[in-house]
């Protein structure tokens, strides 16, 4: 699943919902949790379903349901069973157990994404990716990580750098998704391209978004640019011609080119 731009809407805002039936963003997330007060729960649960059923989406469409320590996790699982989704988003997953549990309760063919934001999560890291099940992506809670670990503020996420790598590393190991968090100031253009262009160096598959005005700049930052896409193919009709059958080693365009850059660029490719 391509997952460049993660898009967070309130499921209960009838127009926000209706207009990202035609956004860019890879993935849409209908928000149960932090974006709705607690007595619009069952209503925003309700109109979440109800858009799923409708249908019509160009991005992919999930859900992210309320903690699994909250009254409403349970209603909100159950009523997902009757919605046509791509995607469960769990909030402060803390624990293999957690994922199992989830994955039990999951709709068959939807896949989890665990939102790692605590430091508890980050003790048992490796044990949340490598709980299986439904298990499909790791995604960064940046606000409530920070908030948790009482980090100071830094424009480049200094305090939060360990984390990252890791993130990106156990979902490596694991075959799964790492998406990075959320960046807060919609107005900062600058900011946010140069967040994004952090998350592409750290490994992230795609960011987590708070607005549609950011959806464009995440599919530029962590799509292939045209000039990937060139060398890639490049590479791969490099390692097709007869003269390469055997080879470990090629000279490319006077760059020295392994199959593992030739197994990067097939991978590229096919996300095309």
């Amino acid at each position: 699943m391509r997952a460049r731009s993660v898009l967070y809407l309130p499921a209960s805002n009838a127009r926000a919902v209706e207009k990202a039936r035609n956004l860019t963003c890879d993935v849409a997330v209908l928000d149960l949790e932090d974006a709705v007060a607690p007595e619009m729960k069952a209503e925003a649960r309700a109109a979440a379903v109800a858009a799923a059923q409708a249908g019509g989406f160009g991005p992919r469409l999930g859900v992210r349901i309320n903690g699994l320590d909250t009254v409403w996790s349970a209603d909100d699982l159950k009523a997902l069973r009757e919605a046509p989704i791509d995607l469960i988003v769990a909030p402060k997953v803390e624990s293999a157990a957690t994922v199992r549990a989830l994955s039990e309760e999951m709709p068959p063919g939807v896949d989890l994404w665990a939102m790692i934001e605590t430091p508890r999560a980050l003790v048992d890291l490796r044990e949340i990716a490598e709980a299986g099940g439904a298990l499909k992506g790791l995604m960064l809670g940046v606000n409530d990580l920070a908030k948790e670990l009482k980090t100071g503020a830094s424009p480049d996420r200094e305090p939060l750098k360990p984390w990252l790598a890791a993130i990106v590393a156990h979902a490596r190991a694991n075959g799964l998704l790492a998406i990075d968090g959320v960046f807060n100031r919609i107005k900062d253009e600058a900011g946010f391209a140069a967040e994004c262009t952090q998350g592409r160096l750290y490994g992230f598959d795609g960011k987590s978004l708070i607005h549609p005005s950011q959806i464009d700049g995440a599919n530029a930052a962590f799509g292939a640019s045209a000039e990937e896409i060139a060398w890639a193919r490049t590479v791969v009709t490099a390692f097709a011609a007869p003269e390469a059958e055997g080879l470990g080693v090629l000279l490319v365009e006077g760059e020295m080119v392994e199959r593992l850059h030739l197994a990067a660029a097939q991978e590229l490719l096919a996300k095309l």
